[in-house]
């Protein structure tokens, strides 16, 4: 799976960074068309987090993985067939949904493969995920160098190719266990109770809302920064993908080191805090920037990068446990279907958010860092009064045949 995770995200670092610029050249839309096909595209992937994990909890979860798959890819491929303004909007649209029910389902994968070992294994994911988008962007950044539509379209065929070969690789995983899926015997009879809906789990849905907030750091440097540095009277332009490097390089070389502090359920609630105070902290920096001349922007805005980039990377140990502990093991992939919808509604809230904080100036920023930071400590009050005891993260004694 972590093989799989690489090539994946080299794939999608090849069309990511260039995949406006494919629409805008080679399909020759408009800057409003352009607008109007990502967000539909992206508000029809919503769906995908919670349909996927729903269909993971009654089908074997490698067959569902593979599927999707082969979906990402013919839709891939789809693109390259038409110039047509809609036929394009619903091609992206199906390959949106296909990648936020397969970024689910690979999450609860290693759930049920990693056990107590999951915040690890995650910190080990996200750092192979974060080495195959570099990979994958500075393979676009030749490409754009050549500058045809020839190029683009290569571009596209292999974020296509990568879905395939992700595909293949799949059918070769082992079936994990899952509580969901048992067959029925004399002895182990059929369930008489339906498992518990997300959907009627206020506490969890609340928890889901925070987390919300709290992924609002992937807008940050998406969309904030650049646009922060493209207005400041001081900052050089250059500065904004040499900040995107280097939150690749710190995630690539910190996440696993970091994830050790967050290994059981009460260990990841108390990084609430000072993930509350890395984030005001952050906000801060970005406040602070319009304070001084060149040097001093690019010093704050390199400190501001790098307090959001341990937020995030603090984060994602955080979430990644709690969206596991707060679930019923009855019905972890429709609870991790639900927690999807936080990163998803993420990236439709998070661009409104930063650039509403750009418009506002130095208030802004503070008052969005201190947003995130109150939420953080929200979190950590509603996480208390859910938790069961003991922590779901403390592997139970079992005996084994083996």
């Amino acid at each position: 799976m972590l093989w799989i995770a690489l090539v994946d995200r080299t794939g999608s670092g090849l069309w990511a960074s260039v995949s406006v610029l494919y629409f805008t050249y080679v399909s020759d839309l408009s800057v409003a068309q352009v607008g109007t096909l990502v967000a539909v595209s992206g508000a029809v992937g919503i769906a995908g987090a919670p349909l996927g994990g729903r269909i993971a909890d009654r089908l074997p979860l490698t067959r569902v993985l593979t599927a999707l798959q082969i979906l990402r890819a013919l839709a891939s491929v789809a693109l390259l067939t038409t110039d047509n303004y809609f036929l394009l909007m619903a091609f992206s649209a199906v390959g949106s949904l296909g990648d936020r029910a397969a970024n689910v389902l690979t999450k609860l994968y290693a759930t049920r493969v990693a056990g107590p070992d999951r915040v690890r294994y995650q910190a080990v994911n996200r750092t192979v995920a974060n080495a195959g988008w570099a990979l994958g962007g500075l393979a676009a950044a030749g490409a754009l160098a050549v500058g045809t539509t020839g190029a683009y379209r290569w571009l596209l065929l292999g974020d296509a190719l990568s879905f395939a070969a992700v595909a293949l690789v799949t059918t070769r995983c082992g079936e994990p266990p899952s509580a969901t899926r048992t067959v029925t015997t004399s002895k182990n009879p059929a369930p008489t109770q339906r498992p518990r809906s997300p959907w009627r789990d206020r506490a969890y849905l609340t928890y889901v809302a925070s987390d919300t907030v709290l992924f609002l750091d992937d807008a940050v440097f998406k969309v904030g920064l650049p646009l922060w540095i493209a207005h400041s009277d001081h900052a050089p332009h250059g500065l904004a993908p040499l900040l995107m490097v280097l939150n690749n390089v710190m995630v690539v070389a910190f996440q696993v080191p970091l994830a050790r502090f967050g290994a059981t359920t009460a260990a990841a609630r108390a990084l609430l805090i000072p993930l509350s105070a890395v984030f005001a902290l952050g906000g801060t920096a970005m406040a602070l920037s319009t304070t001084g001349g060149a040097v001093t922007t690019t010093l704050v805005l390199t400190g501001a990068a790098i307090a959001f980039t341990v937020a995030e990377m603090i984060h994602a140990t955080v979430s990644w446990e709690f969206s596991v502990a707060l679930a019923p093991a009855t019905a972890q992939g429709a609870y991790l279907g639900v927690h999807g919808l936080a990163q998803s509604a993420q990236r439709s809230v998070g661009p409104l958010a930063v650039t509403a904080a750009i418009a506002t100036g130095p208030l802004g920023w503070t008052a969005f860092g201190a947003t995130i930071a109150v939420t953080c400590l929200f979190q950590h009050r509603i996480v208390r009064e859910r938790l069961p005891r003991p922590a779901l993260s403390v592997p139970p004694v079992t005996v084994s045949e083996h």
